[in-house]
């Protein structure tokens, strides 16, 4: 079946990232429009898809990770502003009909991410 997944570890603490408020926008059609919003369980995964079946649709897609809330409330110190705020990651979807997922490494000063399988 067809989704969009995603999945977060924090590497600074070594595991996975409970608690991230995740934004989905689509461009499909010039502007972002809002599609979903979940946030990560104990495992660092959203509880379901993001998008799947039908809804998937090929264009252009913006992740929003809310990183410094995140590391706020894991009580990390950081400066004011924030070093990294969000990660806000910008995706194409070629092949509606695929599983695209996107893993996002984070630490308060990085992240990473890369589709996966």
């Amino acid at each position: 079946m067809s989704k969009l997944t995603t999945h977060v570890l924090d590497l600074s603490h070594g595991g996975p990232a409970a608690g991230i408020r995740i934004e989905l926008h689509s461009l499909i059609g010039g502007r972002p429009e809002p599609v979903a919003e979940q946030t990560t369980g104990s495992d660092g995964r959203c509880s379901a898809p993001l998008l799947e079946g039908e809804r998937l649709r090929r264009g252009q897609y913006v992740l929003t990770f809310h990183l410094a809330d995140y590391f706020r409330t894991r009580g990390v110190e950081l400066p004011e502003p924030a070093f990294l705020d969000r990660a806000v990651i910008h995706i194409g979807i070629a092949s509606p009909e695929q599983h695209y997922h996107v893993p996002l490494l984070i630490t308060p000063w990085s992240y990473s991410v890369y589709r996966g399988g």
